[in-house]
């Protein structure tokens, strides 16, 4: 496939070395020929300097013969006038990086299309949702709903008290009845386990199961879930805006945030929440505000050192709940080192979105982790393809990936090996990155 990506930012920088990997045509554009010859040191891609409002500059990059146009600048306006000049040009599918919320509804997004603009990313509200999934699943490391929750991954630190450590997976048969382990992170490295492989303690492990039987999943693994009410944010982000906009007036919120402006524009936006003006990085203000007393706190600002340090003084004072932004990909085994509970990265965020474009499937979700290079994609099973002619344990299935659930209608389940799958079932399937590419041989229309 040929993609062009408008932006040689932090997002245009990580898609362009994530999709070069896949075998892409990658094509980058930016104004800034300095940005362009750093990314070009770290991967093999084409570049062109030029503006992304310029005719000419598109034309450059061969757009007509592209699969996909991608504007990531830090400009929405620019994002959003590039890929309505690039549709014109010719290029199959737009996609724009917005932060403006209004241009998710509905009416604006048809005007949008209309207009040549196909797709929209805002990376902050994706970002959001998670930290707000972190908060209401405070036993989870990670927690990613299939089809408004039909079945859910969860990202689980298994620690000592864990009734599964040290079992062989095949042994605990009929206690993970309803839920299946798709994945192990352990040292830093991923296992797609079977059944002879052990639940060590400190393992990071993802199960696939569903609502009903979430409650004993969090008994195997030794969790007991509370309740938040109390949260401080750590910067006025715009992260931290949109989290603060979707969990409503049910939390008692606090927020630090070092600009005055930025202050006054949080105090009179969120009436229910208490602004202060202060250095998140004046560790011992953090604990006049009360730190030691919140049952949840989320750093967003703009440094991941700060969030990480600033997470971690908050675990050593008792705080249960931590999330922080980390967009150093080099400090993200750092922060888990040091057991920071959430980690949120929009780069990845953005990826996950915008990866499924990228495929022959079809593809209603894809999940980025943080903590692996694992990816989670729910697939749709196409009438005709290969994955619907047979039962699972037949399918020679890659061993670099494995289903993990199966949402058929308004039922979600977790898969075995006698199960077939049909057509228009929605399939979980949790692959290491070598196995992508072979998914979607089974997917695919035949």
């Amino acid at each position: 496939m040929k993609i062009v990506i408008a932006g040689a930012g932090e997002v245009g920088t990580h898609l362009a070395r994530m999709l070069s990997v896949e075998n892409h045509s990658i094509v980058m554009l930016d104004d800034d020929a300095e940005k362009l010859n750093q990314v070009n040191q770290g991967v093999d891609i084409m570049t062109v300097t030029g503006s992304p409002h310029s005719f000419v500059d598109l034309k450059e990059t061969g757009l007509k013969s592209a699969d996909l146009f991608i504007a990531v600048t830090s400009s929405e306006e620019r994002n959003v006038l590039a890929c309505s000049m690039a549709n014109y040009l010719g290029v199959k599918r737009t996609i724009a990086r917005i932060d403006n919320l209004e241009y998710l509804k509905e009416q604006y997004r048809a005007k949008l299309k209309d207009l040549g603009v196909h797709e929209l990313i805002y990376p902050e509200s994706l970002a959001a949702k998670e930290i707000i999934s972190s908060i209401k699943m405070t036993s989870t490391r990670q927690l990613f709903e299939f089809s408004g929750g039909k079945l859910l991954l969860m990202g689980i630190k298994v620690r000592d008290n864990a009734p599964i450590i040290n079992q062989p997976l095949e042994q605990l048969s009929s206690d993970l009845k309803c839920i299946m382990a798709v994945a192990i992170t352990r040292n830093h490295q991923n296992i797609i386990p079977g059944g002879k492989d052990l639940v060590k303690s400190g393992d990071i492990v993802y199960f696939v199961t569903n609502q009903s039987t979430q409650k004993h999943l969090f008994e195997l693994t030794g969790k007991e879930p509370y309740r938040v009410k109390n949260i401080m944010f750590l910067g006025g982000s715009r992260i931290a805006q949109r989290t603060i906009e979707k969990l409503g007036s049910q939390y008692n919120v606090k927020v630090v945030e070092e600009s005055k402006e930025r202050c006054n524009m949080l105090a009179n936006r969120f009436d229910h929440a208490l602004v202060i003006n202060g250095d998140g990085c004046n560790l011992e203000l953090l604990k006049e505000e009360g730190l030691a007393n919140m049952d949840a706190f989320i750093a967003t600002t703009g440094s991941s050192e700060v969030n990480i340090l600033s997470c971690h003084l908050a675990k050593s004072l008792g705080v249960k709940r931590t999330v922080a932004e980390v967009e150093n990909f080099d400090l993200i085994r750092t922060a888990e080192g040091m057991d920071i509970g959430t980690i949120i990265n929009k780069k990845l965020v953005a990826a996950s979105y915008i990866y499924r474009f990228t495929l022959n499937a079809e593809i209603s979700n894809v999940k980025c982790l943080t903590l692996s290079d694992a990816e989670v994609f729910e697939f749709i099973a196409k009438p005709g393809s290969r994955i619907t002619k047979m039962p699972i344990k037949d399918l020679d299935f890659p061993a670099d990936a494995k289903i993990g659930g199966v949402i058929r209608g308004e039922s979600g389940f977790v898969a075995h090996g006698s199960l077939q799958i049909q057509e228009g079932d929605k399939v979980v399937v949790f692959t290491l990155p070598s196995g992508i590419r072979r998914l979607e041989k089974f997917f695919k229309t035949t």
